[in-house]
């Protein structure tokens, strides 16, 4: 195994990844960094968003400054405000125990004259957003006719957003002789253009395939009808009671449009567009970051450069025009060795794009079903249960016990759990009880769901089990997987739809295996505790063997992330479809 102390670093800069934690250097870092320190030499660097290309650059650029000048002697171009800052800070980070390394920010939205006084009085890496550096090279508040290095930041981000001239024109202003490291998640026309045009011989290192999709992210799409587009969202949501995601959509109408319906609905939700101040956004990001929003809707250009840990879910709410942008998008989650889902919601006609997404990210999508409403009760009832049981007991209700008990004395064990667990169980039943199947298509494996007496095994089809071990038992849908297989040896494609929620798991297998599957895991135990398997009695996503996770497997994600912050309102006085009068509308940003 390979080690920071393997790849040339000095001391200070080893002694500041072992503050932050670091372990061992990612795939990208171990590739690129020794070549950036042993020559002054031109990079082409394709990695995906998430896999630790800051740390790639930045040590070998801070290791390389020449620290006694107060020269700029570094320039990085990054797409966005936010990934500019986040740069600068992490780039703080790293030099910590350098002494008089200066690292300034320049970015729209902030005093420009204030920004020039922090180079003059000296910065040896400038961190900067096309737009703005290209306004004070024209002002004439910033030099870079003498840096050594210029690194552009998710490359191709910043040509997808229209800055192709004003890269062209930053970048006539550099001297000839400099180094140049492009990073980038894909390879476009523009970005090799950009590489042809101003680098010389680079070198190229490539994480995965290029253009491809990030393995640790599962990849699923839903078929429904076109006016069914937002009510499958609601669906999905309901599905995932942990959710934290960010939603994408085309348009900053349609933006604007869903955040306003979900909000309505009781959703903590907010909408991220190009049509909100700065300050706007930075509440919405704030809040984002604090998961009080837990479904950020989003426009692909108001979303580049968002860096948020742990985002469970990326939700195609109409997929983008380019396929590369869709590449951008799923790699909001997944990201430092985590999984995550991508979850496309398409109609017939939209069929064959994800067929075109498939070839470019190299990667399956699994065909899956929109919950119907009876499979959600049975998920949400799982986790309100598993929320009571893992509620924290405040002790100052013990004031209040004895007139408590007093109300409840008539109550047995039974009732007084069936009534607990109603509270709030009714409201979802209600809602959903009578909701239509918002699946366009049905497959013949489906008949065998409506078996009545559900205590037989079946025989043939797709059959979904109940497991009682969930995120809290440190299990992601991949590491789930691998312990199904393991302990009941079968291979990687038997076992499919793997859904983890906070203390339960759904995963499905073909019937066949029905019978090792629930003689297994009759007296199973791990670590002392009993692990249950059960055959679901509303089993939602069958499907056959063309249905199945075929995504690649990889490790369990330690450090989960999930939905924080209170629990939704309810919505469910309301249609599907979101319409009706406006009840218990919840303060959003937006």
């Amino acid at each position: 195994m390979t080690h920071f102390e393997n790849l040339g670093l000095e001391k200070s800069l080893l002694n500041a990844i072992t503050d932050l934690g670091f372990e061992k250097p990612s795939e990208v870092q171990e590739k690129a960094i020794p070549i950036l320190l042993e020559d002054d030499t031109d990079l082409v660097a394709l990695a995906q968003t998430g896999t630790g290309k800051t740390a790639a650059f930045g040590f070998p650029l801070i290791q390389k400054i020449h620290k006694e000048s107060r020269t700029t002697q570094g320039l990085i171009l990054s797409p966005t405000r936010e990934l500019c800052l986040q740069i600068t800070n992490e780039l703080k980070l790293y030099s910590k125990y350098e002494k008089g390394v200066n690292v300034v920010a320049i970015y729209g939205g902030a005093s420009i004259s204030e920004q020039a006084n922090q180079i003059k009085r000296g910065a040896q890496i400038v961190v900067a957003t096309p737009g703005r550096m290209k306004d004070m090279i024209g002002r004439g508040m910033v030099n870079i006719s003498k840096i050594d290095y210029c690194i552009l930041d998710e490359a191709d981000e910043m040509l997808n957003m229209g800055f192709y001239e004003d890269i062209k024109d930053i970048l006539s202003n550099t001297p000839e002789e400099k180094s140049t490291w492009l990073f980038s998640a894909t390879m476009p026309r523009e970005v090799a253009s950009i590489a042809k045009k101003f680098m010389h011989s680079p070198k190229e290192i490539t994480v995965g395939a290029k253009n491809a999709g990030a393995n640790t992210v599962q990849h699923q799409y839903y078929e429904v009808g076109g006016r069914d587009r937002y009510p499958a969202l609601k669906r999905l949501a309901d599905a995932n009671p942990d959710i934290f995601s960010v939603v994408f959509c085309r348009t900053k109408r349609d933006t604007q449009k869903v955040a306003e319906k979900l909000i309505e609905d009781g959703y903590n939700a907010g909408a991220l567009h190009g049509d909100l101040s700065q300050n706007q956004r930075d509440l919405v990001m704030s809040a984002f970051r604090k998961k009080q929003i837990q479904m950020l809707v989003a426009t692909d250009v108001a979303a580049r450069g968002i860096d948020v840990d742990n985002i469970t879910h990326v939700i195609n709410y109409q997929l983008p025009d380019e396929i590369e942008t869709y590449t951008h998008r799923s790699g909001r989650t997944g990201r430092a060795g985590k999984s995550g889902i991508s979850m496309v919601i398409v109609t017939r006609s939209e069929i064959r794009k994800i067929k075109a997404i498939e070839k470019k990210i190299k990667q399956d999508f699994i065909s899956k079903k929109i919950p119907t409403g009876i499979e959600i009760c049975e998920i949400q009832l799982y986790h309100l249960a598993s929320k009571i049981k893992n509620t924290e007991i405040n002790d100052e209700i013990d004031n209040y016990l004895p007139a408590i008990n007093d109300v409840l004395q008539e109550l047995d064990r039974e009732e007084l759990i069936k009534k607990i667990v109603s509270v709030e169980f009714t409201r979802f039943y209600n809602y959903y009880s009578k909701t239509k199947d918002l699946n366009t298509t049905e497959k013949s494996s489906r008949g065998e769901r409506n078996k009545k007496d559900s205590g037989d095994i079946p025989t043939n089809g797709s059959v979904r089990y109940f497991i009682n071990v969930g995120e809290r038992d440190d299990y992601d849908w991949m590491s789930l997987k691998d312990f199904l297989r393991d302990t009941l040896g079968l291979e990687k494609d038997d076992i499919y739809k793997v859904d983890v929620k906070e203390s339960f798991s759904f995963f499905n297998t073909d019937a066949k295996f029905s019978g090792l599957i629930l003689e297994t895991f009759s007296e199973f135990k791990v670590d002392g505790r009993f692990i249950n398997v059960e055959i679901s009695k509303n089993p939602g996503g069958g499907g056959g063997r063309r249905n199945r996770d075929r995504g690649r497997d990889r490790g369990r994600d330690r450090n989960r992330g999930g939905r924080q912050g209170g629990s939704r309102k309810s919505h469910r006085g309301k249609s599907d479809g979101g319409s009706g009068k406006k009840s218990n509308r919840r303060k959003g940003f937006y």
